[in-house]
């Protein structure tokens, strides 16, 4: 039954027709092809393979130097024009222009050959082996011509390397012709900032020790590093019996200990936990400072108690400790107490130390330990190990006479004495202060003055208010602070019509997201990021996002003074910083940075001075090896990328997360180990 319905089909009158059509159009076709022989005619496609895909090439036209009049096709078309500057004789048929040269492509991201995203691609991590030799003593320079009116612009090609005795170079502290014209160095003057004049600035690029190694990775680098890396003896020989650093062959080792802890910072943490409970290292305490830090070894050993500490000690007769501390990836910079006030906010830490740091807190009525007092968080600890404290000398005890009677002037609680150890404890409020007798010393700081402009502002000899409304005086115990919009977010002066608590979860959820894109696809957790600088850092997002991310890093949260203040904020949230002006260079040794991330920094500080001088300042202070963020406009992305150029990194730029149209772009450049 069914055999018979199919046979029926194929009689039946559709078969007919679609035969009949079939017929038609093949005839046609043939009838087509033998009227156009011999005619000319538009090739539309053809048999003959492609190139390969190894060798890219561009294809040309079957129809080329074919003639075709088609001026019937529009009665209006007008004739072709000629090449400026090319004259074409009548009649004369003008050439195609040749194709263009079959470069390959260049590709910058994760697509690959066939079009499609994809994140299985490798990360250039720094090789010491690729070496960039003989650089250059001198500065490659050409002269470009400008615009119709004359002018002519010098651009470097290529910056020199500095000499080998700068190898250690910091322009603001080592500027040996502006110390020698100070009228007085008695109270530690030498060791403050003296930057060079715009002119005289930085120019070359400042070379690495003779046999510079890559650094020991973190954790490891807390107990050991490179000597080639940091070639100074001098804190063996004056410091080796006091358990800070000794040498093993062709490494620094640091046991951990300290002048006044030589059994270990460990057990001196332990020590000054029992004395005073209710510090709780890692949840009441979360950021402290160490003055005058040595090696910074009770910085290192507190990172381990979710404690992170702004270790500071000058570049004087040990100068070198710094920058031990940073090669061991442990947060540190170059600061002294002498005439100013140091480049942090008021209440921003909730201990600060000193042990044996040398430093005559009753000097000047106090001036020094009001520095302290104005850093020091309403409620926050000072601990005071030093030979004062347990000796029983008449000097020495007169020392401690006066150290205790100034910090009841203070209105600061004498806690405990245990040992080698005293604590004191700072107030919450201000009502201490307004109850002591008439003309106590030192006063109150005028209701004028503000304790958090610090940029070059001398000390004052007075105690600096706190504030009424108790901003500052409480913050959640970490880490839920690092997340909860702090009290004095809204004392940052700043336009905006928003909501400052809006745009701080923005800043923090932006961060979170692109921080996440680099750990996905940039493999951010398989490279090097111990020692990190945010140039600018708004609120500490990119920071707050490194953390919460797991990286296992640290950031220097860089507040412009160009911009607004927001440096209380980032303390108040767990995290630490420092105010800097970039159009000068930065308190830290050479190639002390892993990474530097700078978001819409030059667009900002261009039209207060020179990119190229933030570029070399960049270059000093980033390890060979190291890499460079910046996200900021179009605008400035080939004046970038030419100065880095000169500088010997490789660079990089990348589309943003809105896309290839958007007016930012990211510049990513490595730094590579020069040789002369």
């Amino acid at each position: 039954m069914k055999a018979l319905s199919n046979a029926d089909f194929f009689r039946g009158p559709l078969m007919v027709k679609i035969a009949a059509f079939l017929f038609i159009s093949i005839t046609f076709f043939y009838v087509g092809k033998h009227w156009s022989d011999g005619y000319q005619q538009l090739v539309f496609f053809t048999t003959t393979t492609t190139p390969t895909p190894q060798t890219p090439s561009v294809s040309i036209s079957p129809n080329n130097d074919k003639l075709f009049n088609i001026s019937s096709l529009a009665e209006n078309s007008l004739p072709p024009v000629p090449a400026p500057g090319v004259v074409v004789a009548e009649g004369a048929v003008v050439p195609p222009p040749p194709p263009p040269p079959s470069d390959s492509i260049q590709r910058f991201g994760i697509v690959d050959e066939n079009g499609t995203m994809s994140d299985e691609f490798e990360v250039g991590e720094f090789d010491p082996d690729e070496v960039v030799e003989n650089w250059g003593v001198g500065n490659g320079t050409e002269v470009e011509n400008g615009d119709a009116g004359g002018s002519r612009r010098a651009r470097v090609k290529r910056f020199e390397l500095c000499p080998s005795n700068m190898r250690e170079y910091i322009p603001c502290l080592d500027n040996e012709q502006a110390i020698k014209k100070l009228k007085s160095t008695e109270r530690g003057e030498r060791f403050e900032r003296h930057c060079p004049e715009p002119r005289r600035g930085l120019n070359c690029l400042v070379p690495p020790p003779k046999d510079y190694k890559t650094p020991i990775p973190w954790p490891k680098s807390r107990d050991e590093v490179w000597f080639s890396n940091v070639p100074h003896t001098r804190l063996v020989e004056d410091k080796g019996g006091q358990n800070w650093i000794f040498r093993v062959k062709n490494k620094f080792k640091f046991p951990g200990g300290g002048t006044q802890f030589i059994h270990g910072a460990d057990e001196y943490l332990d020590h000054m936990s029992k004395m005073v409970p209710e510090i709780a290292f890692g949840q009441n305490t979360r950021v402290v400072l160490d003055v005058g830090c040595g090696v910074a070894s009770f910085g290192a050993y507190l990172l381990s108690r979710n404690v992170i500490t702004m270790s500071i000690a000058p570049k004087d007769v040990h100068e070198n400790q710094i920058q031990f501390a940073l090669e061991r990836g442990v947060p540190a910079m170059v600061a002294a107490f002498a005439t100013h006030r140091l480049l942090y906010p008021s209440q921003a830490f909730d201990l600060i130390h000193c042990s044996r740091c040398r430093i005559n807190w009753t000097r000047d009525d106090g001036i020094l330990l009001l520095e302290v007092d104005r850093m020091l968080r309403a409620g926050g600890y000072f601990v005071w190990a030093a030979q004062p404290v347990y000796k029983h000398e008449e000097a020495l005890e007169e020392q401690w006479k006066e150290m205790l009677n100034l910090t009841t002037r203070l209105c600061w609680e004498f806690v405990k004495k245990d040992g080698y150890i005293a604590v004191w404890k700072k107030p919450l409020n201000n009502s201490c202060y307004l109850n002591r007798e008439e003309g106590t010393n030192p006063p109150l700081c005028d209701l004028s003055d503000d304790p958090d402009k610090v940029w070059y502002a001398d000390l004052k000899a007075c105690i600096t208010r706190l504030p009424e409304n108790g901003y500052g005086a409480i913050v959640p115990k970490w880490p839920d602070r690092l997340r909860t919009p702090p009290d004095r977010l809204q004392s940052i002066q700043f336009d905006a019509y928003i909501s400052r608590k809006e745009l701080y979860t923005a800043e923090y959820k932006y961060w979170m997201d692109i921080v996440g894109g680099f750990v996905r696809a940039l493999k951010w957790k398989k490279i090097r990021l111990r020692n990190v600088m945010d140039m600018k850092a708004g609120f500490g997002g990119f920071a707050a996002a490194l953390n919460d991310h797991g990286l296992n890093s640290w950031v220097m949260n860089v507040v412009p003074v160009s911009g607004p203040n927001t440096l209380p904020v980032i303390y108040d949230r767990g995290l630490i910083g420092v105010m800097h002006d970039w159009c000068e260079p930065f308190d830290t040794y050479p190639r002390t940075y892993d990474l530097l991330h700078a978001a819409s920094l030059f667009s900002l500080e261009r039209k207060r001075c020179n990119i190229s001088t933030i570029m070399l300042e960049m270059d000093r202070i980033l390890r060979p090896g190291g890499r460079v963020y910046i996200r900021d406009s179009l605008s400035i992305m080939d004046e970038l990328k030419e100065i880095a150029d000169a500088m010997g990194w490789h660079v990089t730029l990348r589309d943003t997360s809105e896309g290839p149209h958007a007016s930012y772009r990211l510049f990513v450049g490595d730094k590579r180990l020069l040789r002369p």
